[in-house]
Formats: structure tokens, C-alpha cells, sequence
């Protein structure tokens, strides 16, 4: 049944559907909501799960997505506490203003906690008898067993995680029902790694049940892409070689790894932001309209992208470390990890063919923001080139102030016939004052619940990601390629300016977007 789905939002007495038609999920049962669900987090004395996963869920119960009486949540770790002390822990990362504070107690009551270790039964024995337990208090025999577990979990702990939960931990099959296993980034380092995780973890679950979550295809920008492109009519036809110069995916932050050096030294800014973040959002920019927003057909487009693409070339590739990175005692000496990286991606394709991908991470910059920036091609015969300062641009802000704005040559005001570079521009800050845009975290965890897997990489879909990044990141790995230095609070070293220059990108002068005011 199609137009069935795992969760009803509940709001005085009235009940609302918000997820979109055309999701399918596993079971009717499950579609329905009967029984209980136990979402498990592991990890939970760690900080992805105390600022993020936690948070998240709670927003969920304050809208009123996950209920009192049907959900309960077990928190698993090492960390020898108390059900007491996780709340504790956890309290000071929800959300707390002047109508938050009995939310927060309603929903601490919730979470009980189970301590045992990653790599044996006792533990996870001990999980099972307790969400067991739950099940049978709320008279889930009467309707489905519905289990999630949450791994905010170094991968390493993956396999043997995933294992025991197979082993003593799945939903009971004659109730119904369904278990699902959500897994974090990075998966894998490189290929091969990532297809060893693969084959390990497929060995226990069926794709279906695996949600390998990338927070930044919850993101609410991300999200409208799709949406953007094909709901649209004047952007079809533009959408294409024949109109677009080139295209960027920037993400910038303005501080370093502060105190994460050793963990960070692991990945470097190509597998932490460009593999998965970046490449995703490439997806979505470059792929073709599905043939319905059924998940599945959406990442058929995007496998399909992934397999256009070619590895980058070494001369298309710059790589930076800011200075003072070595200075973390954690940090390997000598460590040629990027700190920051522009490369260029190129699609073959109908389509895209020619026109550059410039996907541009960095950390220890002047500014922090994401962004997609969309650049179009000279108008042909143009009457007012002399006068312009720079060429049509889309640009998405995906974080933060959240906007979408055409930068455009415009007549300046007065009497002189003379141009200037504005913009049309929608900032959701001032369109959707009212509005509270969802955490990245909310919208798929709620998915996981509901089993929409849209916004989740498929296997496919990861192996083609590392596939064209392995070359590249072994060369670095092996010091084929250097890093070049750069100065915190900068741009990044200039040969990455020189690259964009190289790949046709040309640079507005004097124009520089302000978000609106309130």
C-alpha cells in the first residue's frame, strides 16, 4: 500500500499526514503505527549522540512525531551510569525556553539506559530483555515490534555491533514489525575498506534495513533541490551545458580542528566534507528528473551521475593545510593531511559534458557558510558587456542564513544608462518568519521511523562515491600529492583561486550579497 506511512503526527486530537504520497514503506502494520517503538542510540555517553541524535529526537516529541505512550528510548554505552545520569548529560543540549522545560522532563522519563561493551553478548542480552520488556508493557503482542538502533559509533565498531545486534536484538518476527540500523559517516576510508564494511554488515541486514545517514541530505536546502528543478518550468531548459559556465559546491568553516587534530589527521577534508557532503549535493544538482519520487528511482539518478564521473586530475586538484595545524600535539609531524582541498569534477555526459564541478571544502578560512554557486555563460552579442561587472549567477545558501537568490545585471538608478550587478532574492529568515526550519537530524531520524530511504546512500550509490575518489586520496596518502600552506582567516591558497580562473569561473567585482534584515 503506497500511501501508508510508518507515523501520524498528532496534534489536539487532530491527526495529520506529513509525509509526502508515493513512500513506501515495509510493512502495513508498521505504516499504521501499532505497537511500540524503541529507538536505540549507541553511543550515547558521546558527543554525537548528546548533541545531535538527543536533541533531534526531542524536537520530534515536542512537534508531537514521536508519542509518549508508543516510543521509549534506550541509551547503550561503555560508561558505567545511571539512567539518571544520562538525563543529566543530556538535558543541557535540548531545547529549553519558557514552554520547554515540562517537554523536557515528559521526554527524559523516556530514555533508560543500558550499560555493556561493544564486542560482547551480555550486553546487548541485557538491551534485548529490556526493549523486550517495553514491548510487553505497552501490549505490542497485540500489534508490531518496531526496533531502530542508532550508531553513533566509530566504524570500526560496525561489524561486531551490527553482528550481536542480529544475533540477540531484532524485532520478534511472529509480532511483525521491522529492525533498522542507522550508521554514520565515514563509511569506509577508501574502496575497498568501504566494500569490506559493506559486505560485513550486508551479511547481517537486508539493504532495506541499512540507513546510511549523510546529515546534509536533511538539510532543508538540499531538500528544496529537487523540488527547485523539476517543479520549475523556466529552469528546464537552462539547466544544461548550453547556458551553464560552471558550477561550485563550497563549503567553508572559520575554525580549525581545535582539539580534534588527532581524530581529524584519520580522514582530512576529502573524505570528512567532499566524498559524501559535496558529492551529494553534486547529485542532486547534475542528475536527471526520476521517473517518480519514489526513493529508489530518485537514487537510480544519482547512481547514474556518480558513474559519469571521472577520478579528478592531479592538475585539477589543490591542496591545502592551514598553518598551526601541526602545532596540535595530536597531529602526526610532517602529516601532509589537507586541511583544505579544490578540485574539479567532470560529468560525461549529455547533458554536462565540459561544464567544471569545483567542489571546495575548507576549514581555518575567512568566512563560514555552504553554498551552491551556479555561474551562466556570457548572453551572446551582449550590448552592455563593456559595462558589467560580472555574469548571471544562481546561488543556493545552504547554511547559514538559509537563502536563494539570481544575482543580475540591472540599470542603476538615475539618468545615466549605466548597469549595476542585484539580485531577486528569497531568504527564508524573512519569507518563513513564522516557519521553524527542522535540524538536519529530525527530518532523518523521522525518515528512518517511517522508512523512506530518499535521503540515505545506497550501496551503489557509496561504491560509485569512492570510486572516484580512491586514486586521488591514495596519491595523498602516499605523499604524491602536497599540501600547500595558507594563513588561518584567509581564502585558502591562491592557486585554488588561479584553478577557478583556469576552469572559465569569472569573479564578480564590487558585489557582495547581504542578507536581509528583519
Amino acid at each position: 500500500m503506497l500511501n501508508k506511512w510508518c507515523l501520524k503526527k498528532r496534534s489536539h486530537g487532530v491527526v495529520k499526514d506529513p509525509h509526502p504520497p508515493g513512500v513506501v514503506v515495509e510493512d502495513t502494520q508498521a505504516a499504521d503505527g501499532g505497537g511500540c517503538l524503541s529507538i536505540v542510540v549507541l553511543g550515547a555517553s558521546g558527543d554525537l549522540a548528546k548533541k545531535k541524535t538527543f536533541p533531534a529526537l526531542f524536537n520530534l516529541f515536542r512537534r508531537g512525531f514521536l508519542l509518549s505512550h508508543e516510543v521509549y528510548i534506550f541509551g547503550y554505552a561503555r560508561t558505567n551510569i545511571s539512567d539518571d545520569d544520562l538525563r543529566d548529560r543530556i538535558r543541557g543540549y535540548l531545547t529549553l525556553d519558557n514552554n520547554a522545560a515540562q517537554d523536557v522532563s515528559k521526554f527524559l522519563q523516556l530514555i533508560k539506559y543500558v550499560c555493556g561493551s561493544y564486542d560482547a553478548p551480555q550486553g546487548f542480552q541485557c538491551l534485548d530483555k529490556e526493549i523486550s520488556h517495553h514491548e510487553i508493557s505497552t501490549n505490542t503482542f497485540h500489534g508490531s515490534s518496531r526496533r531502530l538502533f542508532y550508531l553513533a559509533l566509530p566504524p570500526s565498531v560496525y561489524p561486531p555491533v551490527c553482528k550481536l545486534i542480529k544475533t540477540y536484538c531484532t524485532h520478534k518476527s511472529h509480532l511483525g514489525g521491522w529492525t533498522r540500523i542507522v550508521v554514520e559517516k565515514p563509511f569506509g576510508k577508501d574502496l575497498e575498506s568501504a566494500e569490506h564494511l559493506s559486505n560485513q554488515i550486508g551479511e547481517l541486514f537486508e539493504e532495506p534495513q541499512i540507513y546510511r545517514i549523510d546529515h546534509y541530505l536533511g538539510k532543508e536546502l538540499v531538500q528544496n533541490l529537487l523540488v527547485l528543478r523539476f517543479a520549475n518550468r523556466f529552469f528546464l531548459p537552462s539547466w544544461n551545458r548550453d547556458n551553464i559556465s560552471s558550477v561550485q559546491i563550497v563549503f567553508r568553516e572559520d575554525f580549525g580542528t581545535e582539539g580534534r587534530g588527532g581524530y581529524f589527521d584519520q580522514y582530512g577534508i576529502i573524505r570528512d566534507i567532499i566524498q559524501n557532503h559535496l558529492l551529494q549535493v553534486l547529485c542532486l544538482v547534475a542528475m536527471e528528473k526520476p521517473i517518480s519520487l519514489k526513493p529508489e528511482h530518485i537514487r537510480d539518478e544519482k547512481v547514474k551521475v556518480l558513474q559519469s564521473v571521472a577520478p579528478p586530475k592531479d592538475e585539477e586538484v589543490v591542496l591545502g593545510q592551514y598553518d598551526g595545524y601541526l602545532d596540535d600535539p595530536t597531529v602526526p609531524d610532517g602529516s601532509n593531511t589537507p586541511t583544505f582541498a579544490t578540485m574539479v569534477l567532470r560529468i560525461h555526459n549529455e547533458r554536462w559534458e565540459g561544464v567544471p564541478f569545483v567542489l571546495k571544502a575548507g576549514k581555518a578560512l575567512e568566512s563560514r557558510k555552504a553554498e551552491i554557486r551556479i555561474q551562466f555563460k556570457e548572453v551572446p552579442g551582449d550590448i552592455f558587456q563593456c559595462q558589467k561587472q560580472g555574469r548571471n549567477e544562481f546561488v543556493i545558501r545552504l547554511q547559514p542564513s538559509e537563502a536563494m537568490y539570481m544575482k543580475l545585471t540591472v540599470k542603476k538608478p538615475g539618468l545615466e544608462m549605466s548597469t549595476a550587478q542585484s539580485e531577486l532574492d528569497l531568504s527564508y529568515g524573512q519569507r518563513y518568519q513564522d516557519v521553524t526550519i527542522p535540524e538536519a537530524y529530525e527530518r532523518l531520524i523521522l525518515d528512518t521511523i517511517r522508512g523512506d530511504q530518499q535521503h540515505f546512500v545506497r550501496r551503489d550509490e557509496l561504491k560509485a562515491a569512492w570510486e572516484i575518489f580512491t586514486p586521488l586520496l591514495h596519491r595523498i596518502d602516499k605523499g604524491e600529492l602536497k599540501s600547500v600552506s595558507y594563513k588561518p582567516g584567509s581564502r585558502g591558497p591562491e592557486e585554488a583561486d588561479e584553478l577557478l580562473k583556469k576552469v572559465g569561473y569569472v569573479q564578480t567585482h564590487g558585489y557582495i550579497w547581504i542578507p536581509p534584515t528583519l
